[in-house]
């Protein structure tokens, strides 16, 4: 009796034909509420899964949050895989998630452990709110995100064929300028769509040159106000120059040059003119004179 194989830790390489996810896509964002689910359809081989088509599937209870294979959507899938790939296997199934992102929820693991647990069984996931993808697998008895993804455009390899006489109605004079006229015009074709490419360019700079221009605009107007509210608002120090007189401490007025005789002194009272009569600090012990017409060394002598 042959052993079963174990499981292998490595992933395994998913090859997606692109018809494939365009398909995928355009099911999911035509429900933008409600979760759909669908099969793919392929071949698995040497750690390889191939993706070739896709069947959709329908009667299935779709909500929110989750999506159910009911009895209604396998009888569906496999009378279409019978009818159209015979000779093709189911390799995973996908589903939407419109607005939650890509991931298994709860729900989602538990439909691929039971209905989807062959190691060549992927499940793919797709956001149609963010246009996220990405699709998930068996790795080691375990599922995991799958990093190597290849999507291939199996039409590529399509040879280019002009258009004939029938494709553009009018039939084909005998000097062929019918002909030449509509060859001039599938030349200037893609010349205007170069001039309107660069004229969106033009328009995008001229959007940014006013973005920028409003920009620099709202900033000075708002420093000149913030400098405004701070002048009326704050409270400003006003220095004013000061002249006094170097002998006597009094203030000299700016305009004549003068002292002002009436300023207050220290002790708030007016400046008086020396007394005569009192003596003189400087010439101390001799008393001033009350005669200023009097001569040095003369005595007044009584008549």
């Amino acid at each position: 009796m042959k052993a079963k194989a174990k499981p292998s830790n490595v992933q395994p390489a998913l090859v997606v034909d692109s018809e494939v996810v365009r398909q995928i896509r355009q099911h999911a964002r035509s429900s933008s509420k409600a979760e759909v689910c669908g099969v793919l359809i392929g071949q698995d081989r040497d750690h390889r899964i191939d993706v070739a088509a896709y069947i959709e599937g329908q009667n299935a209870e779709e909500a929110g949050a989750h999506v159910t294979f009911t009895q209604d959507t396998w009888e569906h899938i496999y009378a279409v895989k019978d009818q159209k790939y015979p000779s093709e296997r189911i390799v995973g199934w996908y589903h939407s998630h419109p607005g939650f992102g890509v991931f298994l929820s709860d729900h989602d693991t538990f439909i691929h452990k039971n209905f989807f647990s062959s190691p060549g069984q992927v499940a793919w996931v797709f956001d149609p709110h963010s246009d996220e993808e990405g699709c998930f697998g068996w790795v080691g008895g375990r599922i995991e995100r799958l990093t190597q993804i290849s999507v291939i455009d199996r039409r590529g390899g399509e040879e280019a064929h002009e258009g004939t006489d029938s494709e553009s109605g009018e039939a084909k004079d005998e000097n062929n300028e019918p002909v030449e006229v509509r060859r001039e015009q599938k030349k200037i074709s893609p010349i205007r769509i170069r001039r309107r490419d660069a004229d969106d360019a033009s328009e995008s700079s001229d959007s940014s040159l006013e973005r920028m221009v409003f920009t620099v605009f709202f900033y000075l107007l708002a420093s000149v106000l913030g400098f405004a509210l701070s002048w009326y608002v704050f409270p400003r120090v006003v220095v004013m120059p000061v002249l006094l007189d170097p002998r006597t401490g009094q203030l000299i007025d700016l305009q004549t040059g003068q002292v002002i005789p009436d300023s207050p002194n220290a002790k708030g009272a007016t400046a008086k003119p020396p007394d005569p009569a009192q003596p003189d600090p400087h010439n101390a012990g001799q008393p001033s004179s009350s005669n200023p017409g009097s001569k040095k060394g003369n005595d007044v002598q009584p008549k």
